[in-house]
């Protein structure tokens, strides 16, 4: 109940207004019946701009721990994710992954519409980053078809890293249903994984415009914090080579 007060009452319709955001394609999603939504992550935004195009709930994995945390704050944060449209990733299993693959195999187990970001994590810096081949594994082991979504402008409103951001009109693009059912009981096949996962990439990037670059997200992250670290490095020794020879002199 909490999900569609949210949606059409408390948060929905200040977010229409305010930010009226674009939809194309929203009748390749089904009215009815399970589908994978297999969307680019470009901000923290992207979960709530996404479903608010939709009459449908959408329902997406979250960390345990949104759920789990003692105490009024954490009452609060788990009314909150569970009122979003989140629901927790189940533990039961031997990784997180398995676990998350696990609450998405409950939730289209009902007929329900589940939302993944085959990239795993947000773009740092608006590119279009390598899928994990979970969105695949998750299709075949289903049976459902995948339905490739692209999120327009979100990075603007709310940008990764930064507290405030810019005003924009975000966009949500649907694309035609994908069907997998070719490779039906090839789930452990790794090649097979793999191809459909780039298919699947594909698909969002033709819908987002992005330029695709064949490397995880997570490690072209790590990847620039570190180059931004040395950047800086050099920077600040550039300075201290430079500084005033009477002072380095006094100094010494």
């Amino acid at each position: 109940m909490l999900y569609w007060f949210l949606k059409w009452i408390a948060l929905g319709p200040w977010l229409k207004v305010v930010f009226r955001p674009h939809v194309e394609g929203a009748e390749n999603v089904p009215d009815s019946g399970p589908t994978i939504l297999a969307s680019n992550h470009l901000s923290y935004a992207d979960w709530l701009f996404m479903p608010l195009t939709l009459p449908r709930r959408v329902t997406f994995v979250a960390k345990a721990e949104y759920f789990t945390t003692p105490g009024v704050k954490g009452w609060l944060q788990k009314k909150f994710f569970s009122g979003a449209g989140q629901v927790p990733i189940d533990r039961s299993g031997a990784s997180a992954a398995e676990g998350a693959l696990a609450s998405a195999r409950r939730i289209l187990g009902e007929g329900d519409l589940f939302g993944i970001y085959p990239e795993g994590t947000r773009s740092h810096d608006g590119r279009l980053y390598r899928g994990k081949t979970g969105v695949a594994r998750l299709a075949l082991e289903t049976g459902v078809p995948v339905i490739p979504v692209a999120v327009l402008g979100t990075d603007v409103v709310a940008p990764p890293g930064k507290k405030f951001g810019s005003f924009t009109r975000p966009g949500v693009r649907f694309g035609a249903p994908l069907d997998f059912s070719r490779y039906e009981g090839m789930e452990n096949d790794r090649y097979i994984l793999r191809a459909i996962t780039d298919e699947i990439m594909y698909e969002i990037m033709q819908l987002s415009g992005q330029e695709y670059v064949d490397m995880y997200a997570g490690k072209a992250k790590e990847l620039s914090q570190k180059s931004a670290a040395e950047a800086k490095r050099a920077e600040r020794e550039g300075r201290e080579d430079h500084a005033d020879p009477g002072q380095q002199k006094q100094a010494s």
